[in-house]
């Protein structure tokens, strides 16, 4: 991790949740889930794959009936037979209690139960069906998340606050309640849970809130009240620009403050969109924020006037995609090569000093230059690219840089 200046990560217990750490000194983790149905086991099992491959250390699945309950043990041995070694969190609402114990096989396959104590049971029943749950986590040996969301809070719990706020002589305003709702919930479930057995190392908690100040007040609160691990996701963020600006506005000030454990961005899927896309905007967020290194990212200039060409565009995109799809590969043979850092950039005023800050970077030709193309290696100038091949050219002497630098005697291919 890179230093950042004032970071200080809040102290967490660690949590194991199969052999993924969460919390302690563990990095913060990235999560993500599927949107297919469980009961569809090829599907489900395909799309956890290529969530785990692009980079999603736990990955959470629908345990909605007994079907989809049925399903979750050959969703794991079909993982494990392609080599998929993920942690599968089980998300249950509702009839959790009912599905544990009609079909234990589906506990034993999960690494972690998630549950809502919102809609655990309600009344009576909330209790009792509660219990249950995290007796059978307690005997499986599973950690829980205990997950809070705004828009399911215990409207029990909400109406004793609100009446006590009501007696007050300085009473807070409705959403100060609410707020607080949310992190009772969540605390009073985790020492209930405790209670009946379930070791201080296997609970970790969320609050998930739509709003981005909400969600920051939410957690800065939850922080100083536990030392739970504290998983973070913005609920309901929304599609497209709009889902990722509003998670990253949230998370980003919470991680800052060293507040978090596991993230979740929670975005719409455009039609036919790509469910990875989720976690490779976490992955951003922690790398941007010097938190942890997943991928070289590439440094490109926005354009300008002096940049009518689309080619500098073009070629950042066709480099960042060549690189994502490399580090499969990269990542096995060429340790460290995460953290390399390039630049693609778009004419003479920044171009080449850009190129030169970074690990391996080009500087193509702006409108009315020279068309040529410098390339930058640990700030030198190595060659100077022109043609119709410059792209091809690049990649290949990026691909060079990495076995060069980063496969020196340490290839574990």
């Amino acid at each position: 991790m890179n230093e950042i200046p004032g970071y200080q990560r809040r102290h967490s217990v660690p949590v194991k949740v199969g052999h993924v750490t969460v919390g302690g000194d563990a990095p913060v983790v990235v999560q993500s889930m599927t949107n297919t149905d469980t009961v569809d086991e090829i599907r489900t099992a395909i799309q956890v794959a290529d969530l785990a491959r692009a980079g999603s250390e736990l990955v959470r699945i629908t345990v909605n009936n007994e079907e989809a309950a049925r399903a979750v043990p050959a969703i794991r041995r079909r993982l494990d037979d392609m080599g998929v070694d993920v942690p599968l969190v089980g998300d249950f609402h509702f009839n959790g209690h009912r599905l544990l114990k009609a079909v234990p096989e589906c506990g034993e396959a999960l690494a972690k139960l998630r549950i809502n104590p919102g809609n655990v049971g309600k009344g009576s029943r909330r209790d009792p069906q509660f219990a249950e749950v995290i007796e059978i986590a307690r005997d499986f040996d599973r950690p829980v998340r205990i997950g809070v969301n705004w828009g399911s809070l215990d409207q029990d719990l909400l109406s004793r606050l609100m009446d006590e706020n009501a007696r007050r002589a300085d009473p807070q305003p409705p959403e100060a309640v609410m707020r607080e709702a949310v992190v009772v919930s969540s605390l009073e479930s985790a020492e209930r849970a405790e209670a009946l057995g379930l070791p201080h190392d296997r609970i970790i908690i969320s609050c998930k809130m739509s709003r981005v100040q909400d969600l920051i007040s939410v957690y800065e609160d939850l922080a100083t009240r536990c030392e739970y691990p504290l998983h973070l996701g913005l609920t309901e963020a929304g599609m497209g620009s709009k889902g990722i600006v509003a998670s990253t506005a949230a998370l980003s000030v919470l991680l800052q403050q060293g507040i978090g454990d596991t993230i979740r961005i929670s975005l719409t899927p455009e039609p036919g969109g790509d469910r990875t896309q989720e976690v490779v905007v976490a992955q951003e967020i922690l790398q941007t924020m010097g938190l942890r290194n997943f991928t070289p990212l590439v440094a490109a200039c926005p354009g300008c006037g002096r940049t009518t060409s689309t080619f500098f565009q073009e070629l950042a995109d066709e480099i960042q995609t060549h690189v994502r799809e490399r580090m499969p590969v990269w990542r096995e043979r060429y340790p460290g090569v995460e953290s390399m850092s390039l630049a693609v950039m778009g004419c003479v005023v920044n171009g080449p000093g850009e190129s030169r800050q970074a690990d391996i970077g080009i500087s193509l030709p702006g409108t009315g230059e020279k068309p040529v193309a410098p390339v930058y290696e640990d700030g030198e100038k190595t060659v100077t690219l022109k043609g119709e091949t410059i792209a091809d050219d690049f990649k290949a002497i990026v691909e060079r840089y990495v076995e060069r630098r980063y496969g020196q005697g340490t290839s574990r291919a």
